[in-house]
């Protein structure tokens, strides 16, 4: 299966200016190439895009992680805080009141003045709210919200960034795993070969048909194969365990789903173009837009605090002598209190304020454009890296097919005298070399396409979580 990509059809091109966010049409239509095959780009329909490569024992480790995975769980967290906060925000429309009550004492000195007169007390019940409110009509409460909502927007994608970032490492990692895996059982079945090669050589020389050094090339060989196997099993476990702590448990928790299994396929049917509102539900520019509305509200909250503020402020309550009398109309207090303030003069802070948050919006600017075309760069690499690993696992099998006719014409040469044992050896080397090379070009195809998933932001969206 070969992919030959072209390019993209549409030249992504800078903003107008400086401090403006790149326009929405200059990211590309599609990304042509030309294909033998056809089909649904991967997470265009399927959003579990890892459901594609029909195994059950990646779909388990990735709904594990999903639930258990602590950088997940943590982004959960800040996403429940930042909603939390929003209703906080909100909270301001509404008035605040307070309720007390409360009894007291006083005694008055009677010795404060040139003629002594006798102390005085008193003591009173007190009962009574009251309410604070800040009345909206300037639009300030609003402002806040509006950040406040774009914040809330920004955690959600970050949440789901962080999703579609576990989704992809589970999926790398076990890609990993069963590419030492399948390295491990060539070595062994290579080994098995060249155990074989080791007893004619002992038998030839027994024979008196071949040198003590035939036999000892044929053991180097496969004492060499042999000596990979505790660096493989090495890696197989620390991979294993990273896999564990991914899904959130504890290393070797997991271990039974992991003993052993196959490579995932790598092929994948792709389509002829791929539009832009892919890029668009990247959760990384999705989150950068929140970002950047949150800092734009945040620019008009500076900007109102140059308008006045109108607030309301009362109480009303009862105070009597004896807790009887607290509810007679004699013992009714209450004030009101409208307040209309406006600042006039702050040393310009208000102005440096407002500056300092046009600065920030523009720095935002500035990352969602680098976002953006972060987002296109990483697209275009993932595309080409799918289909050169595509093309090199075509052409890596062709060698290990030739590799494979090499040992066995050398071994056949080699038991009718017709050539030294030198071929032998080198034809078994370079057949091993080659046989670990596919898997690893294999593996390489299987990681670019996960990577290709993640790049379209394959997964969720903050519409879909």
């Amino acid at each position: 299966m070969g992919l030959l990509l072209i390019g993209t059809s549409a030249t992504f091109v800078r903003a107008e200016q400086p401090g403006q966010p790149l326009p929405a049409d200059s990211l590309p239509e599609t990304w042509q190439y030309v294909s033998d095959y056809a089909g649904q780009l991967p997470g265009s329909e399927d959003t579990m895009w890892w459901h594609r490569f029909n195994d059950a024992t990646l779909d388990t480790l990735i709904s594990l992680g999903l639930d258990n995975n602590y950088d997940v769980l943590m982004a959960a967290r800040r996403m429940e805080v930042s909603r939390q906060t929003l209703n906080e925000v909100r909270s301001l429309y509404f008035p605040s009141v307070n309720i007390s009550g409360g009894w007291t004492k006083n005694r008055t000195s009677g010795a404060m003045s040139s003629t002594s007169t006798p102390a005085s007390s008193s003591s009173s019940f007190n009962l009574g709210a009251d309410l604070s409110w800040q009345i909206d009509i300037f639009g300030k409460i609003t402002a806040q919200v509006r950040e406040g909502k774009a914040n809330w927007q920004a955690s959600r994608a970050e949440y789901a960034g962080a999703m579609l970032t576990l989704c992809g490492d589970i999926a790398s990692s076990y890609i990993q795993l069963r590419m030492l895996q399948a390295q491990k059982k060539v070595a062994e079945e290579h080994l098995q070969r060249q155990e074989t090669v080791v007893n004619i050589t002992r038998a030839r020389y027994e024979a008196g048909l071949a040198s003590q050094l035939d036999v000892l090339q044929a053991s180097t060989v496969y004492s060499s194969t042999k000596a990979t196997l505790p660096g493989l099993n090495s890696s197989i476990q620390a991979t294993m365990n990273a896999i564990n702590v991914l899904v959130g448990d504890m290393p070797g928790d997991i271990n039974s789903l992991l003993i052993s299994g196959p490579m995932p396929d790598f092929h994948m049917l792709i389509t002829a173009g791929v539009p832009r509102e892919l890029i668009r539900r990247r959760p990384d520019i999705v989150q950068a837009e929140a970002n950047l509305a949150a800092l734009a509200a945040a620019v008009g909250i500076a900007k109102k605090d140059f308008l006045p503020t109108l607030s309301l402020n009362g109480s009303i309550g009862t105070v009597a002598h004896r807790a009887g009398d607290l509810f007679k109309n004699n013992s009714l207090e209450y004030s009101i209190a409208p307040t209309l303030s406006w600042t006039v003069f702050d040393g310009m802070k208000r102005k440096y304020a407002v500056a300092a948050a046009k600065e920030q919006m523009l720095a935002g600017i500035d990352s969602y454009n680098l976002t953006v075309l972060t987002a296109v760069k990483e697209v275009e690499n993932a595309l080409i890296s799918y289909k050169s690993a595509c093309e090199e696992v075509t052409l890596v099998n062709d060698v290990v097919n030739q590799a494979r006719k090499t040992v066995d014409l050398s071994v056949d040469l080699y038991k009718s005298g017709l050539s030294g044992f030198t071929d032998v050896a080198n034809a078994q080397m370079t057949y091993l070399s080659y046989s670990n090379t596919l898997i690893e070009s294999q593996g390489k195809a299987l990681t670019a396409l996960i990577n290709l998933c993640e790049a379209l932001g394959g997964g969720w969206t903050t519409d879909n979580m």
